[in-house]
């Protein structure tokens, strides 16, 4: 045999890899990263988030600001089912707790204007440090413990989301950071608080919402390849993801009923995903399965089920006779209930009439408090909060001493997003890009609804919820001006390092102003002058006294 036989009979040039379908390259964007890649980028950025808010966790070594009351209500669930009146609320049962007793209890049920979720999981975080060998129940650690388990898990779910929606593991873990080093979520993820939990449960249901919205169009993918007819497919399979989001949501109205606000706008949301993904396969005048299929089921996976959650977290009020207004409609049930439905009739009457006392209470609302702040004041940093402040404190060379907490973003984090949702607007405007609205539609429903209640008392740590999003806008930007995952010509290499210096001047900013404003943040001593150069403006320090 010749060469020219060989030659023509052994081709060696290898094969062209398989190409994607036109409908997955369009709706599932090519992730060259490995999986663990990614999950090991994600767990050491919350090792580092949690690293930074387990220093010093125990300072101060007492109740401070509304730990006065979600510690006590937290452990009155544990040892009732209910919140319990503490003895000479509140002030006598703090000093019972600093002073290390815990019998802490007296007279009946204290009527509360919170869901019990926050504070079932500050006493699940506090039986857990318990276990530990160094650990103790009621301490100023374990009343924290579960916030900062909170917290972590917050820059966890975020690292993901951000690398599912960018698609980089680099920006994915940037988001992380940011996060990490905000001192917004700092502070309130190191105090026996709801709002880092409300956050929490806000994002893990987005974040489900999103793996969701993937797996939906990697099943028309799947589909269309296997030769479907995609352009008639109507059920799309169990959302179990969407049901998970459900369950989050659940949670997290049952911590704050502020959550109601997120779970309008998602759900409005996930279904527009699915119309999206219909009229991206090619389905022509989707709108009928898209109701019957996608809307109908969407509602009741997220509405209903996270109604179902809400009343379940009620158990321990429900099953017990001993909580406020317990008995307001004991007698009530109609005649013709059958005696095993009557008692539970009456329990959910009496539950129904609870919450119209918290809704009034809500309403009726004011206060004088010297942090009060706008909505609009949020994202400026206008009106920090002063959860702690001790100016007496030992431990700085001088002598003149002052230990705090100042609730208070980092102002560059909260400053540059003003200029990312900016840049946000102006993309879902032009492209109509998904993750750009969807990251928007998250600082809306965070944001924009307190503004419909002006002369209700609000702070600033109201704003937790949408501070995840305006990371996501962030990072977004940020991608946005290094290119990433770009092929365009536009992208040359010159316009690439620029991004890059970019970026590496605001992450560089961003943990310099993080670890100037520390001292201020987490309770360590600093001299009194060092303390005043921390905080730029008077009304930081002084809230509405200082513009009185």
């Amino acid at each position: 045999m010749t060469t020219t036989a060989l030659s023509s009979e052994v081709d060696s040039t290898p094969p062209a890899p398989p190409r994607r379908s036109p409908l997955r390259a369009r709706f599932l964007p090519a992730d060259p990263t490995p999986a663990w890649i990614a999950w090991l980028g994600a767990v050491l950025v919350a090792a580092f988030a949690g690293a930074l808010r387990f220093v010093g966790l125990g300072q101060p070594e007492r109740i401070y600001f509304d730990e006065t009351y979600y510690a006590k209500d937290a452990y009155g669930l544990w040892r009732f089912g209910y919140e319990h009146e503490t003895i000479e609320e509140p002030v006598k049962a703090d000093v019972l707790l600093q002073n290390g007793e815990t019998d802490i209890f007296a007279g009946g049920g204290d009527f509360i204007v919170h869901p019990p979720v926050g504070k079932w999981m500050i006493a699940l975080g506090d039986r857990l440090w318990a276990l530990f060998p160094f650990g103790e129940s009621m301490t100023p650690e374990a009343w924290r413990f579960a916030s900062v388990l909170a917290g972590i898990a917050s820059v966890l779910i975020l690292v993901r989301v951000a690398t599912r929606m960018t698609r980089s593991v680099l920006l994915g873990c940037t988001a992380g950071v940011i996060l990490a080093l905000d001192g917004l979520h700092f502070t309130l993820s190191r105090v026996a608080m709801l709002d880092i939990f409300l956050t929490l449960w806000i994002l893990a249901g987005f974040a489900c919402l999103v793996v969701d919205r993937d797996r939906t169009r990697e099943r028309l993918a799947r589909l269309a390849e296997s030769g479907v007819n995609v352009t008639a497919v109507g059920w799309l399979g169990m959302r179990w993801w969407r049901l998970a989001a459900g369950l989050c949501f659940g949670l997290a109205v049952g911590t704050k009923w502020s959550a109601l606000f997120f779970i309008a706008a998602f759900g409005l949301l996930t279904v527009a995903w699915d119309y999206g993904a219909r009229s991206s396969a090619g389905q022509r005048s989707p709108a009928l399965r898209w109701l019957g299929f996608d809307a109908i089921p969407a509602f009741v996976q997220t509405v209903v089920v996270a109604g179902v959650v809400y009343v379940v977290s009620w158990s321990g009020w429900l099953f017990t006779r001993g909580g406020y207004g317990r008995d307001e409609a004991d007698g009530l049930a109609p005649d013709f209930l059958p005696g095993f439905l009557a008692s539970p009739v009456e329990a959910l009457v009496s539950l129904w009439k609870y919450h119209q006392a918290m809704m009034g209470f809500h309403e009726n609302l004011s206060s004088d408090h010297t942090y009060i702040s706008q909505p609009w004041e949020w994202i400026i940093m206008r009106m920090p909060v002063m959860f702690h402040y001790n100016g007496e404190a030992v431990g700085c060379p001088s002598g003149d001493c002052v230990t705090s907490i100042v609730s208070i973003g980092t102002p560059i984090v909260w400053w540059l997003s003003i200029v990312a949702l900016t840049v946000l607007v102006g993309w879902w405007v032009t492209f109509r890009d998904w993750r750009a609205g969807a990251v928007l539609l998250g600082v809306a429903a965070g944001w924009l609804p307190w503004f419909a209640f002006p002369d209700r008392p609000m702070f600033l740590f109201y704003a937790l919820p949408m501070l995840p999003f305006l990371v996501l806008a962030i990072v977004l930007m940020l991608g946005l001006v290094m290119g990433a995952g770009e092929e365009s010509p536009r992208f040359s290499p010159y316009l690439r390092a620029v991004g890059g210096v970019v970026f590496g001047v605001v992450m560089l900013l961003i943990i310099a102003h993080f670890a100037y404003l520390y001292p201020v943040l987490a309770a360590y001593p600093l001299d009194a002058e060092q303390w005043n150069d921390r905080l730029w403006f008077r009304v930081w320090i002084y809230g509405r006294d200082a513009v009185a």
